[in-house]
């Protein structure tokens, strides 16, 4: 399964943008060749997902979302914001779901 971000890059509103038309398609096109199969990724520290870092057609920085953000510690605020809302939203559902769900929760 592959879970492909086409919005905001490089900051939050204001200041990021969203990927351009190219670079989904491109990204888009190396699912359906294939060619991500055996792409090298990065694991995020918070949501756990693996994250390719290499795609042909794409630049490099914008596929790992901390490093296309100039503010570092804007996206880690920002992230982690995001990680703690899911969280807390998620724990209605908590008692509905294996251990193996909960683990896979980010973690903050």
């Amino acid at each position: 399964v592959w879970l492909v971000n086409t919005g905001w890059n490089g900051g939050a509103y204001g200041v990021g943008k969203r990927i351009s038309l190219k670079d989904t398609r491109a990204i888009i096109d190396a699912i359906h060749s294939g060619t991500l199969i055996h792409a090298p990724t990065e694991v995020d520290p918070i949501f756990g997902s693996a994250t390719i870092t290499k795609c042909p057609g794409v630049d490099d920085h914008i596929l790992v979302p901390h490093s296309s953000w100039a503010d570092h510690a804007a996206y880690k605020a920002t992230a982690v914001k995001l990680a703690t809302a899911f969280n807390d939203n998620f724990m209605k559902y908590a008692s509905g779901v294996s251990e193996e769900v909960l683990a896979a929760a980010p973690r903050i």
